[in-house]
């Protein structure tokens, strides 16, 4: 396989700052372990190891390789694991809030063409979490799609009232519906999946992401756990996020269920989600115009009239605070951190001279 058949353009080549010299080589990230990457350079899949500069000069963990990241390797004997020198830029970075309290971003893949918001057509099923995995990818400047599974539990009539509530919230991504038990619709998704692209899939645990992998690729390659008697669900058991090369040329991300999705900036994420209410919000009396008290506010307008739902309307506001407050206080923390550093070089500094004294 070569490296073009998996995803490499005369982007990645052109945006390094240094040429490569005859010693490096190029080589994609599929998976990372917890003390190393596997990589796959064209040929094989081998294990890599960062260097010490790349770990020192990292202000955080999205500075490290992720999964889908083009890296500069060097190999010394095929015993060793490659050394990864470099990372080559990236042209999309899809990311998220870690999880609790601490404000740090956490990524999840890079390099993505296109990426799957999947939910199953059960209890599942939420337009609100929907539109806030949608927002986090809008924000990457990521192609979007709908994956709604287990379509055999419902009605014609039901699937359609579905695909409804989703176009009232002005969402417009490409819907692909599909049960994991009809090899008509899962090939239906393979046409999707053009050769030498990338994607990835985004949902909750249960809802069939790794069954949906599976049957992608032909065999059992990951895990499903057992299904729950209360709720009939499937617990996946994916722990880390994989890229898998498709017998059809296509990569897919499988990712682990995140049960919670926060995020710390989406000016352009919201504003691309919520396109009905940033329409709206071009005819409001005033330019700051918050949507919640102003008096000649289009989008209170709309709500008064039905134009947007309460729902989609209540879901703007509260990823819009949600992300002025952590965008505040990831600032803030960064603030923090310049300041601590500058105080331990001066320590060291002090400390130096004291010593020479």
């Amino acid at each position: 396989m070569e490296l073009r058949a998996l995803g490499l353009t005369d982007w990645y080549l052109s945006a390094l700052e240094n040429p490569i010299s005859p010693d490096d080589e190029i080589a994609r990230v599929i998976t990372v372990n917890k003390d190393n990457y596997t990589i796959h350079t064209g040929e094989a899949e081998i294990i890599g190891e960062i260097t010490g500069r790349i770990r020192y000069n990292a202000d955080s963990k999205i500075d490290l390789p992720a999964v889908g990241d083009w890296v500069k390797i060097q190999r010394f004997d095929k015993n060793s694991p490659a050394l990864i020198t470099n990372i080559l830029p990236r042209k999309t970075e899809l990311k998220r809030k870690t999880a609790g309290r601490r404000m740090e971003y956490q990524m999840i893949a890079s390099n993505i063409n296109r990426a799957f918001v999947m939910q199953s057509l059960d209890n599942n099923f939420n337009i609100n979490r929907m539109e806030r995995y949608m927002t986090m990818i809008h924000e990457s400047n990521i192609d979007t799609g709908i994956l709604l599974s287990k379509s055999d539990l419902l009605s014609p009539e039901e699937l359609q009232d579905k695909i409804n509530t989703i176009r009232q919230q002005g969402i417009q991504a490409e819907i692909l519906i599909f049960t994991n038990k009809d090899k008509e619709s899962i090939d239906q998704i393979r046409t999707h999946l053009v050769a030498g692209k990338t994607y990835c899939l985004l949902g909750s645990s249960g809802v069939g992401k790794t069954t949906l992998l599976n049957n992608l690729v032909g065999e059992e390659l990951f895990a499903v756990g057992e299904i729950r008697e209360k709720d009939h669900k499937g617990r996946h058991t994916t722990t880390n996020r994989n890229l898998v090369v498709l017998p059809g040329g296509g990569m897919l991300v499988d990712t682990p269920g995140m049960r919670e999705l926060g995020n710390i900036e989406l000016t352009e994420g919201i504003r691309k989600t919520f396109n009905l209410i940033d329409d709206l919000s071009q005819h409001c009396k005033f330019n700051n115009c918050s949507h919640t008290q102003e008096p000649k506010c289009a989008v209170l307008k709309a709500l008064e009239e039905g134009e947007i739902t309460e729902d989609h309307y209540n879901n703007y506001i509260k990823l819009t605070k949600e992300s002025r407050f952590n965008k505040m206080s990831y600032l803030e923390r960064k603030r923090q951190d310049k300041e601590f550093g500058k105080m331990q070089k001066r320590v060291m500094s002090e400390r130096k001279s004291r010593r020479q004294s």
